[in-house]
């Protein structure tokens, strides 16, 4: 096939990485700078990461613990992402905008559902009895 290449689109290489690189910490800063439900969740990421380091019994638990509130912050990432494209495209109330808004938000709350299960089964797991 003959796709169409965009501009913006890197060759390769180390330049490549170090562009890669530079960008995803702009995006850190970014949802560092205008995301206050990010704020919050990575303030409670530094809690619950050594919490978990203390809590988990194993190299796995202790990991999973972690992926479980690491995963929260992708989901919030992405979300955020969505909102500011949507955001770019109209400010004007739009049903599919709308929509779109709502999914992200769900799989935010999807997210931390299921952080919650793996925090309470590791929680049970060291309960005496």
């Amino acid at each position: 096939m003959n796709e169409p290449h965009s501009p913006f689109k890197s060759k390769g290489g180390l330049k490549r990485l170090a562009n890669a690189l530079r960008y995803s910490l702009q995006g850190l800063g970014a949802a560092l700078r205008h995301e206050a439900a990010f704020r919050q969740e990575l303030a409670l990421a530094v809690v619950l990461v050594p919490a978990a380091l203390w809590l988990g019994s194993s190299a796995l638990e202790r990991a999973v613990l972690i992926a479980a509130i690491v995963f929260v912050l992708i989901v919030e990432i992405l979300n955020s992402a969505l909102e500011a494209v949507a955001d770019a495209v109209t400010l004007d109330h739009h049903p599919m905008i709308g929509r779109a808004k709502d999914l992200g938000s769900a799989a935010v709350m999807l997210s931390i559902v299921l952080a919650i299960i793996v925090w309470l089964a590791a929680i049970v797991e060291k309960l005496p009895g």
